[in-house]
């Protein structure tokens, strides 16, 4: 049984590698684009952590600690929680609307809602922290918040984009499809 996927002789067209395949349901919640190997490295270093907590834990209940393995079992279960909400923070799109998820929260805005989706050269915050630095962000406005802030949804500096000014154009203008595409239908 060939197993193509796992063979290092398959060729890879980059600029396809992220497109959303015929058969899938547009009604489902997606990410138009693959998570950044920042996020994903500080992700693994979580789930790193997370094992040694874990390892305590066992080694805590060995020694005759109930209570001490069930606090280790509890904060390695938050940090396996904050893994994976890091791995999910980002843009998502489907056929009801367009999803900023953030680390503790999420925001939706219906296509009806949506004026306009563009890219716009500005100062963007690198990696989320309180530097910023010139950059290109994809950002939203709503109609139904009139002088509102326009909401930032990508970066070119936050961890799924940061060196890899290629994949945010890609990543850009699949959301502005999904949104040219769905604003005619809302």
């Amino acid at each position: 049984m060939p197993l193509p996927f796992l063979t290092a002789d398959r060729a890879f067209d980059e600029a396809g590698e992220d497109l959303a395949l015929p058969f899938d349901d547009r009604d489902q919640w997606r990410r138009p684009y693959r998570p950044g190997p920042w996020r994903v490295a500080a992700a693994a270093l979580l789930l790193l952590l997370a094992s040694y907590v874990l390892f305590a834990a066992v080694i805590v209940v060995a020694a005759g600690n109930r209570s001490g393995g069930v606090v280790f079992l509890g904060l390695a279960a938050l940090v396996i929680v904050c893994a994976l909400r890091l791995l999910r923070m980002g843009a998502w799109v489907s056929a009801y609307g367009l999803r900023r998820v953030r680390f503790l929260v999420t925001s939706t805005a219906p296509w009806a809602k949506v004026q306009t989706v563009r890219t716009v050269q500005q100062p963007v915050r690198w990696l989320g922290l309180p530097r910023t630095v010139q950059g290109q962000a994809l950002v939203l406005i709503r109609s139904d918040r009139s002088g509102a802030e326009p909401t930032q949804l990508l970066t070119t500096h936050n961890a799924d984009f940061l060196g890899r000014p290629d994949a945010f154009d890609r990543a850009a203008d699949g959301v502005e499809v999904w949104a040219d595409e769905y604003r005619g239908h809302a």
